[in-house]
């Protein structure tokens, strides 16, 4: 079965095949191998500029006034639930980075927002933690193009676990250089994909693993995310 990557013409071949090595170079070079608590905080800000939100601005009518029409609402943006339970958290934090649906009208810029939302208040892994999660999202132009098939995706959970690497790396810190309750779980799963090609729904599938860090009690009365890990990097 053909699907929005496996193109017969080969004129949209080759420019699909342009964006696959796009998209893997930016994983390579964006993601995250090790994670950056043990070595120090950021020390520039690199946040997402949220300047090109173009999404509509509340319509103000006066009563007896028909309500505007030309412009329709978007759809709800998946929530990352707050939990207080590690493993729980992380599973969210997962589950809503990879949800995401480009007929929607949102952006990645969008999606990213939900994600950064959860993070650490203290701001000191910000930057890094905006970093991580772009590598996990489309381009602007990856995005337009796969709204072209009306692209979306989510994420199915086989397995999460505290990796024994990161035992290690408690071990090995120095007193004070993580907060109480600062933690790793390493995701397994699958990536699903569905679009439509020739009118046709097609879908794929992807195993996928990476690694959540985030901080719990008794820093904080609910979990934050910290950082992740580069994709399919994850600590084991």
């Amino acid at each position: 079965m053909k699907t929005p990557l496996a193109v017969s013409d080969p004129r949209s071949r080759h420019r699909l095949i342009a964006l696959v090595a796009a998209l893997v170079a930016i994983v390579v070079l964006a993601g995250v191998g090790v994670y950056g608590l043990l070595t120090g905080p950021p020390t520039s800000d690199h946040s997402p500029d949220r300047s090109g939100d173009t999404r509509p601005g509340p319509v103000v009518t006066t009563p007896g006034e028909p309500t505007p029409t030309g412009t329709p609402s978007l759809p709800a943006l998946p929530e990352v639930e707050a939990s207080e339970d590690p493993e729980t958290f992380a599973r969210n934090v997962a589950e809503t980075l990879f949800a995401w649906d480009t007929a929607s009208g949102l952006m990645p810029l969008d999606y990213s927002a939900v994600v950064l939302g959860m993070g650490d208040p203290s701001g000191a892994e910000q930057a890094g933690l905006a970093s991580d999660v772009a590598a996990y999202l489309p381009t602007r132009d990856a995005w337009l193009e796969l709204r072209q098939y009306a692209t979306t995706q989510r994420l199915t959970i086989e397995n999460a676990f505290v990796p024994e690497a990161w035992d290690t790396a408690v071990e090995q810190a120095q007193p004070g250089q993580l907060a109480e309750g600062t933690i790793a779980y390493t995701i397994d799963g699958t990536r699903h994909r569905t679009g439509v090609w020739n009118d046709e729904q097609v879908t794929s599938e992807h195993a996928v693993s990476f690694t959540v860090f985030i901080v719990c009690g008794p820093t904080y009365d609910t979990c934050h995310l910290l950082r992740l890990s580069q994709l399919d990097n994850p600590l084991r």
